[in-house]
């Protein structure tokens, strides 16, 4: 059974905020380098921002010069979720009495959507006019979960495991509970040396039920450093093999004869490498278009990668998958 690092009891306020402050938490115990570069990258301070401890030797001071000191800045964030786009000034207002004397100070609104735009400035006017009574003034940074799961996807790369691990789970939360909806725009790019031909020959891709799943609306199979092949999913379905036969279970599409059959190949295939396909997870594409999506940097890729094709191709709608092939070829990642 897959063990979730998230809860996904509810999707009230407090579970998302606690959710999110989970994988921040776990980023940070991970690499606190990688956190503090989240938070530069972000904006959610200036470039002056210095978290990390600093070590100095024989740093003058009043009346004294010691042989060493320890120090660190002091720094508070604030952080106000909600659901949609509710955000109410008066409230976000006596969120600023949370601080205190701190030298940098951010309060944070999260949701699943950008802040409207009318509220932004009236917020952010009355904001501006608080700061001008202040020694250190507040920041603030509106973001969404989608924006805090791409930056912290930038800033791992695919030898991070268990990072990865952790973000793939909390993206599946985020899914799930309508944090994110933008599987349209997402292509999921996975690893396939060896079924490759079968895999593009039935239009079909699979991977363990118990591996960490995210909404995709695309799979990119890769191997020798490209993702060589790209297909839209139109059904996904378990299959779990038990001492009474197969039980099927639809995610996405409906359980016909036919992709039955193609499961029954998979079964059969998999024999070939080594495979024992007893409980997986089968995506059935409406066909997979060649491309040539390459990898520059040094290395193989290690594990699944999650892309976003619009900001990838550097477009608001996307066109057939056909067409998304070609442009791909075009494109490098690293």
């Amino acid at each position: 059974m897959k063990i979730h690092y998230f809860q996904r009891y509810h999707s009230k306020e407090n579970v998302a905020t606690a959710n999110t402050m989970l994988l921040l938490s776990r980023l940070y115990a991970y690499s606190s380098d990688k956190f503090f570069r989240l938070l530069k990258s972000e904006n959610f301070f200036n470039d002056a921002f210095e978290p990390e401890l600093i070590f100095n030797l024989q740093e003058k001071s009043v009346g004294s010069i010691p042989d060493a000191t320890i120090s660190q800045e002091s720094f508070k964030i604030v952080v106000e979720t909600k659901m949609s786009d509710w955000f109410k000034n008066d409230q976000l207002f006596r969120h600023l009495s949370a601080f205190g004397d701190e030298k940098y100070k951010v309060l944070i609104t999260l949701a699943p959507v950008k802040m409207n735009n009318k509220k932004m400035v009236n917020f952010d006017k009355r904001l501006k006019e608080y700061n001008l009574t202040q020694k250190y003034p507040v920041m603030h940074v509106n973001t969404t979960f989608e924006r805090i799961s791409e930056a912290i996807q930038e800033l791992i790369d695919d030898k991070d495991y268990e990072m990865q691990e952790v973000l793939d789970d909390y993206m599946s939360y985020c899914y799930k509970d309508n944090l994110i909806a933008d599987s349209w725009k997402r292509m999921k790019m996975q690893l396939c040396s060896a079924t490759y031909d079968f895999n593009v020959k039935e239009n079909l891709y699979y991977n363990g039920i118990n591996r960490p799943f995210s909404a995709h609306d695309y799979i990119g199979l890769y191997k020798e450093k490209s993702v060589k092949a790209i297909g839209k999913i139109e059904a996904i379905i378990t299959a779990n093999i038990t001492d009474t036969g197969i039980e099927y279970e639809a995610e996405l599409g409906e359980i016909t004869d036919f992709r039955k059959a193609q499961i029954d190949k998979a079964i059969v295939d998999g024999k070939n490498y080594g495979y024992v396909l007893t409980n997986e997870r089968y995506f059935f594409v409406e066909r997979f278009y060649e491309t040539d999506f390459r990898k520059v940097s040094s290395g193989g890729s290690m594990g699944s990668k999650n892309f976003d094709l619009t900001q990838v191709l550097d477009i608001d709608q996307l066109p057939h998958t056909q067409e998304i092939a070609e442009l791909l070829k075009q494109k490098t990642w690293n």
